[in-house]
């Protein structure tokens, strides 16, 4: 059995599918925790894309303790020593560029979608 397909179904399913990759993940999915590993005295990743309700956690997997602290000092997590974890919640209008106290070096950045 052979099927044809005419040029308008082609060209609907094709304007369906880009439009599905242009949308991306909708805010329906719901908040998501996004991980941020601490190791070799850098966050990795350095740059989370968030959105507002998400949750951002950091894991210390080094040896030394660190901390994610806003630049500001609005927030900050505490000291951090191996293998913990600390939270923040992402809000509207919080300080988005954070690092370590104890190693300045050590900077990443939550960047509202």
């Amino acid at each position: 059995m052979q099927v044809y397909k005419t040029r308008r179904a082609v060209l609907m399913g094709a304007a369906a599918v880009a439009t599905a990759f242009k949308a991306g993940p909708s805010a329906a999915s719901g908040p998501t925790t996004h991980v941020v590993r601490i190791k070799s005295f850098a966050f990795v990743p350095e740059r989370i894309d968030a959105r507002v309700g998400d949750t951002i956690q950091w894991v210390n997997e080094d040896l030394a303790p660190h901390t994610a602290t806003a630049d500001d000092f609005e927030w900050d997590r505490g000291e951090l020593t191996q293998n913990q974890v600390a939270e923040v919640l992402v809000t509207d209008d919080m300080q988005t560029s954070y690092f370590c106290v104890f190693h300045p070096h050590m900077k990443g950045e939550i960047a509202r979608v």
